[in-house]
């Protein structure tokens, strides 16, 4: 049928012109919706390589920093547990703000973060499950009940990553601080990463901020890498202790920015009685190249929590600046356990209350019921090859009456006391060792041995077995909305 008004000719040029347009609509319409999926590379190094990748978008994630994921992030963990047996696979969170409440991860999985991921906690209480206390301490830290799921959880999990191109996850802890500081809470507050009963884990190239508490907490753990993580919360924020490996063997941390409220590390192995009964100690820990600060407590922290005993610990290369010391070890009567064999070496310590710590009166207990002839060994402590200038104290090192701290070994230490420091640099009490090329001049109980005996309190020259664990370098695309 021809136009009204329009000779044949015109007619057809119009359909012609009219089929053009529609398809040219259409195709720009079929790219705009081709443009919709996003194909993206990113790469990481690895304690494994996955088969399979997915994007949270795959599953309904919005990234809008408003809308609830954490149905959309454990339904993502669920369905790609399946290739756990298939080489493994990965879930993908691209740029966004990722609200969520607390999910479980699975074995032979990667959780990646792209940079300019955020990942943010939810405030909302019911989105946070309550475990039981932790065996080894008997109750909650905050509250005698239980404990909230950490954000990021697992247990019982073989080959777990969480890492990424130093995306970052948001505790918003201030909404806990202040339930805290109010009495408020019920239970303990939530940690931003643990792994419970698990062996081979990787946390690596993350930015983690304001923890509603501690920030890494690998409990009842082995063979655990940690690197180039990022931790920063308010100094004056309770409890948000860096990284804390708890009754754990094989720990590498390495090349790591802590500012925080507590101990930028707190090695931990349970809580009096508790800790003694369960038995699991912490040994085999490499601590290397950390940066520190945190006015009120330590760089390296060892205890209080340490019923299970703690040993073979090894430090080097660790910064600290306007942190209260470099080195603590907390015990008490009642604890138990042990700390020994513990060495450190190249500290670059600037404004200190303390370079070195130990305190036998730390009386902070689970209940009433502990043993009060429960004592701890603390013995074999190494300590050389230290600077720190605009110190306060050099050391304040006080055992246990009856139960000395012993075969303490400081060599190669110069330490610049402050304009106000204290009179007497070192106080000493219930302490046994020797002191080389130290200064100033050490406490009475740690005879300086002279210059001969420099290279005392040797590092151990064999490396533990986590040093040898080399990173796989692993490539991939992945289409997401």
């Amino acid at each position: 049928m021809e136009l009204l008004g329009m000779s044949p000719m015109r007619t057809k040029m119009t359909r012609i012109v009219t089929v053009l347009l529609v398809g040219f609509i259409l195709g720009v319409r079929s790219g705009e919706a081709r443009k919709g999926k996003v194909t993206e590379s990113f790469a990481y190094t690895g304690i494994s390589c996955r088969r399979h990748t997915a994007s949270i978008t795959d599953f309904g994630g919005v990234g809008d920093g408003k809308t609830s994921n954490t149905k959309a992030f454990q339904d993502a963990v669920n369905h790609l547990s399946k290739y756990a047996s298939d080489g493994g696979a990965q879930l993908y969170v691209p740029a966004g703000k990722w609200l969520t409440g607390s999910f479980s991860l699975t074995s032979h999985f990667t959780l990646y973060l792209q940079k300019h991921a955020l990942l943010l906690a939810s405030q909302d209480m019911k989105e946070w499950p309550v475990l039981k206390p932790l065996p080894s301490y008997g109750r909650g830290r905050d509250a005698a009940g239980g404990r909230f799921t950490s954000l990021i959880y697992g247990t019982n999990l073989t080959d777990v990553i969480v890492t990424g191109a130093n995306g970052t996850i948001d505790g918003q802890g201030s909404f806990w601080w202040q339930k805290f500081h109010k009495g408020k809470l019920k239970y303990t507050r939530p940690y931003l990463i643990e792994f419970m009963y698990s062996d081979t884990i990787q946390i690596s190239n993350l930015t983690l901020l304001n923890s509603p508490s501690w920030n890494v907490h690998p409990v009842y753990s082995s063979n655990i890498l940690i690197k180039g993580i990022t931790i920063l919360a308010p100094v004056k924020s309770p409890n948000t202790d860096g990284i804390n490996p708890d009754s754990c063997t094989n720990v590498r941390i390495e090349d790591s920015y802590i500012v925080s409220g507590d101990d930028c590390i707190a090695v931990k192995s349970g809580w009096d009685e508790y800790g003694i009964s369960f038995g699991m100690p912490t040994k085999q820990l490499v601590i290397r190249r950390l940066t520190c600060i945190s006015p009120y407590s330590a760089a390296i922290a060892l205890g209080s929590e340490m019923s299970g005993g703690i040993q073979d610990v090894r430090a080097e290369d660790i910064t600290a600046v306007h942190t209260e010391s470099g080195v603590r070890i907390k015990t008490a009567r009642g604890r138990g356990g042990f700390v020994k064999d513990i060495f450190v070496r190249r500290m670059s310590l600037h404004t200190m209350k303390w370079v070195f710590w130990m305190t036998g009166n730390y009386k902070q207990h689970a209940d009433n019921h502990y043993d009060p002839n429960a004592l701890p060994v603390i013995q074999g402590i190494n300590y050389r090859d230290i600077v720190a200038n605009n110190v306060s104290m050099a050391a304040r090192l006080e055992g246990i009456e009856g139960d000395p701290f012993t075969q303490i070994c400081i060599a190669n230490v110069t330490i610049g006391m402050a304009a106000k420091a204290k009179k007497v640099p070192w106080t000493c009490t219930d302490v046994e060792g020797i002191t080389s090329g130290v200064s100033p001049r050490p406490c009475d109980l740690l005879p300086d041995q002279g210059q001969k005996k420099i290279a005392a309190c040797d590092f151990p020259a064999e490396p533990l077995s986590i040093d040898r664990v080399v990173l796989k370098t692993c490539t991939y695309r992945v289409n997401h909305m």
